[in-house]
């Protein structure tokens, strides 16, 4: 078994080191200790560099870097990666964008809270100062306020909600979701940016870009309401600092919380000498369980891009992100996973591909058809499969690629499907997305199951009679192998069909001893 070289450039939380460390399959390297011209001799040989602010991602850095496959940016930020350069070698740029969510999000109600409240001058005055009055300290109620939430992604309507919670009006405004979105939670939904401009309390959740760079302005701070409170949690610039100074200053705006600025570090800003300003020092991810999610998914996101598997986040795939809804890239992920998974449960020659889907995915086929051609490639074809030659190479093996569209019809809002044909006969697998990013297959062979893509399963197709799992588990047992799940699903036709997952790889041994199993039918193994 080849083993896949996997650099940690930068220090991470060291529950991502252990997954890298405990994976067979992984060669891990760890180099955060060394000085950056001696890492330039060890990342030659990665397959995958994990890196943090530390490491300048250059050219330099790209030219060392000759087996590079992968580059994970173990954050939301990206400043210090080359992505243009990373392009041209043929190279997927990561970052992990999620895993510090609930951090940031708990950081804008602490900043609300700071801002209506005024508790870190309150707790200057006596902690500090030692003086004791209570009058100088009439803050203001979250409570019947009119909230507006800029951007509602990942973290916009996480914060809606919290709002929810404290009994606040909540309105959002975000022109690249459904509005059902937010309607469906209780949250009310505009294409009017005037509406969220006439609220109390305003909070931005936006990306970084040409059409959010100075998003609130003076003309937008003109037409708010006098005492207007601002939040900014996601990245500086969205509002612009000078107008924010100005603003603050004449108490058109009350009270602004801030945890980002246009140039950091920003120990000399203006904003520093106001009294109406709570700001911290861009903590948004600084949580001790956001550090450690960043670290488990940026190992496990290194792993799977290593295998080929998959490239979650990347920031650099053969889509224009910018025009396609937040909710598709997940489908696209998914799908490779899927094709990855039922290729590996059947290894013949592919013979044919198609990639189904219905509900609003359907409108981007195209891109859902290429990510599964290289998930299922990537089985046999390992490094020599990418997104650029995925067609010609499938044209190459005499593959039919076909995609269909259906109505909504399976009771899902969005479903994709594989249907693979190969030498021994024909596989199929479904999947959907919840909650935004909750991956789920949902279906293989016509067996209805709720399954992560992700982890070492058995896939075990046997006669519905009493006894088997028993079986199942002495067989592993007897091989020291621990079950982490089980999954069952029933047929119509007195068949059954089991995923069960396992912390331990599955050699051809055990797979032979559970196909001897008498009510075995087929026994397969899937490693995503």
């Amino acid at each position: 078994m080849r083993k896949h070289t996997i650099v940690v450039c930068d220090h991470i939380h060291e529950d991502g080191l252990n997954i890298l460390a405990n994976t067979s399959d992984i060669n891990y390297v760890f180099a955060a200790d060394i000085d950056k011209t001696t890492l330039l001799d060890v990342i030659k040989d990665a397959d995958v560099a994990i890196t943090r602010s530390s490491t300048d991602v250059d050219e330099k850095f790209l030219n060392a870097a000759t087996n590079l496959k992968a580059i994970i940016r173990a954050g939301v930020g990206y400043d210090n990666v080359d992505i243009d350069g990373c392009s041209k070698r043929g190279i997927i740029a990561m970052n992990v964008p999620t895993a510090n969510t609930i951090a940031a999000v708990e950081l804008t109600m602490a900043h609300m809270l700071s801002c209506m409240r005024k508790f870190p001058y309150a707790h200057n005055q006596l902690k500090n100062d030692r003086v004791w009055k209570r009058e100088d300290w009439y803050g203001n109620e979250l409570y019947g306020k009119k909230l507006g939430v800029i951007g509602f992604g990942n973290i916009g309507h996480r914060v809606a909600l919290r709002a929810k919670s404290f009994e606040m009006e909540v309105i959002t405004y975000d022109p690249y979701i459904p509005s059902t979105k937010a309607t469906d939670l209780g949250i009310t939904y505009t294409t009017n940016f005037d509406d969220i401009l006439s609220c109390d309390i305003i909070t931005i959740h936006t990306p970084k870009n040409k059409e959010t760079i100075d998003m609130i302005s003076e003309k937008e701070i003109a037409k708010m309401k006098d005492g207007v409170v601002l939040i900014n949690c996601a990245r500086g610039g969205l509002y612009n600092e000078e107008a924010l100074v100005n603003n603050l200053k004449s108490g058109k705006i009350a009270m602004a919380g801030i945890d980002v600025f246009k140039k950091e570090p920003a120990t000399d800003h203006p904003l520093l000498d106001l009294p109406n300003v709570t700001v911290t020092a861009h903590l948004g991810a600084n949580t001790k369980e956001s550090q450690k999610q960043i670290a488990i998914q940026a190992a496990q996101n290194a792993i799977e891009s290593a295998r080929g598997i998959s490239y979650p986040h990347a920031l650099n795939l053969p889509i224009d992100e910018s025009k396609i809804p937040s909710f598709v890239k997940p489908y696209i992920e998914l799908t490779q996973k899927m094709a990855f998974f039922i290729a590996q449960s059947d290894k013949a020659e592919i013979r044919s591909i198609n990639v189904a889907a219905e509900g609003e995915i359907a409108e981007y086929l195209d891109s859902l058809q290429t990510f599964a051609t290289v998930g299922a490639l990537a089985v046999n074809s390992g490094d020599e499969i990418n997104y650029v030659n995925a067609s010609f190479i499938a044209t190459e093996k005499g593959i039919d690629i076909t995609t269909s569209s259906f109505s909504n019809h399976s009771g899902y809002k969005n479903k994709v499907s594989i249907k693979l044909t190969t030498a021994h006969g024909v596989s199929t697998i479904s999947g959907t997305v919840f909650n935004d990013d909750v991956q789920r297959i949902v279906e293989i062979n016509g067996f209805n199951l709720d399954i992560e893509p992700q982890g070492k399963m058995i896939i075990m197709r046997n006669k519905d009679v009493p006894g088997v799992i028993g079986e199942v588990g002495k067989t592993l047992a007897n091989n020291n192998i621990n079950i982490s799940d089980f999954r069952l699903a029933r047929g119509k036709d007195n068949k059954a069909l089991a995923v069960i997952l396992v912390d331990e790889d599955i050699n051809s041994s055990v797979l032979g001893e559970l196909s001897n199993i008498e009510a075995a039918i087929s026994v397969s193994y899937a490693d995503i």
